[in-house]
């Protein structure tokens, strides 16, 4: 086995040999520096979605279960005035057939933008059942709104 001095290499395998010039290696961070860029500014796209469809399984799914209970044991959901409370303490003239608590939690859960979640029973919307939505990421009534409806 023989080694081959530098003078005997072609000058092509000398170039190869060598690395990146400074150029390149600048390109390639400057396209790093684009992605990264991109990525940044789309998070607020991607965690505002997430905050979305977390409110949308809350409304429509999560919920069910505990009003429904509630309805079972009460004979009715409970009113707009008692709102979702109810799922956590007795109301004051309905304690003797409470059962709950309903939820989990000690407290009501509050939508991803740290609101509480609107609740109207009857419903305006659902008129045999109850109306759930969260205010949306604006925090007002409006088109945006997260519904169960």
């Amino acid at each position: 086995m023989t080694l081959l001095s530098r003078d005997s290499m072609p000058r092509t395998a000398i170039r190869s040999a060598r690395g990146f010039t400074l150029l390149e290696i600048l390109v390639v961070l400057a396209i790093i520096g684009l992605l990264m860029s991109l990525a940044i500014t789309n998070t607020d796209k991607i965690f505002g979605d997430a905050k979305v469809k977390t409110a949308e399984i809350f409304v429509k799914q999560s919920i069910k279960v505990p009003l429904t209970s509630y309805r079972m044991q009460m004979g009715d959901f409970p009113s707009t005035a008692e709102g979702l409370q109810a799922l956590i303490t007795p109301p004051a003239n309905k304690a003797d057939r409470w059962r709950g608590p309903y939820l989990q939690d000690p407290k009501v859960p509050m939508d991803p933008w740290e609101r509480p979640y609107q609740y109207r029973y009857p419903g305006t919307h659902n008129k045999t059942g109850y109306d759930l939505f969260s205010l949306g990421p604006d925090g007002q009534e409006s088109e945006d709104d997260i519904k169960n409806w």
